[in-house]
């Protein structure tokens, strides 16, 4: 019996270990391969769409947790102030990366992960200092990381990440919800986004 087990187990944690690195192997490679996404993803599917496991604290991890914080991870999605997509975009925000076709924007998966990534890219390369500056330090007993930065920066614009890292969080504004630049800093702290390089011209 105690073979018996011992091999279930091993069985077990090969498909394990299988199943996770296929799921790295589409997700990674310039962080997503969405045309693969997209052949198995549509809207309707993409309406129950769950975080996929064993991404941890990768950079499809931080893409997971705050795509499920936006909206679920639903790329179809439009809220009740207009905000669209997975990441709920702004359509200014679209509008800087050059994305004028909001119908298509909504229906098409690979060019939303890649718009976030151009996004993350613009934020890195306009905090450039304040994260030089203060990831490592504590502001309101949380720990500063790049990716909670980045979060935060997605959440309420860059301006505003400065300002609150720059008045050592006097100044700390919240979105429509309620959400602040601290919360984002602090519940999207410490993923690895160092694959992401800051550029002031990303391009999608």
């Amino acid at each position: 019996m105690k073979k018996i087990t011992v091999i279930i187990i091993g069985l077990f944690a090969l498909v394990v270990f299988n199943y996770t690195h296929k799921v790295e192997k589409i997700l990674t490679d310039d962080c997503y391969k969405t045309k693969q996404l997209a052949t198995v993803l549509t809207l309707e599917e993409s309406r129950n769409l769950i975080e996929i496991p064993f991404t941890g604290k990768s950079f499809i991890g931080f893409t997971q947790a705050l795509g499920f914080k936006e909206s679920r991870n639903r790329y179809h999605i439009v809220n009740k102030f207009g905000y669209l997509g997975k990441y709920q975009f702004g359509k200014s925000t679209l509008r800087r990366l050059k994305i004028n076709n909001i119908d298509g924007f909504l229906r098409n998966p690979e060019q939303q992960e890649k718009a976030f990534k151009a996004l993350c890219s613009l934020n890195k390369h306009i905090l450039r200092k304040d994260i030089e500056r203060s990831v490592g330090k504590e502001i309101n007993g949380i720990l500063i990381t790049e990716s909670g930065i980045l979060a935060a920066a997605h959440l309420g614009g860059a301006g505003n990440v400065k300002k609150f890292l720059r008045s050592g969080g006097a100044t700390n504004k919240s979105d429509a919800f309620g959400t602040s630049i601290q919360n984002y800093i602090s519940k999207f702290s410490g993923f690895d986004v160092s694959s992401i390089e800051a550029n002031k011209n990303p391009i999608i």
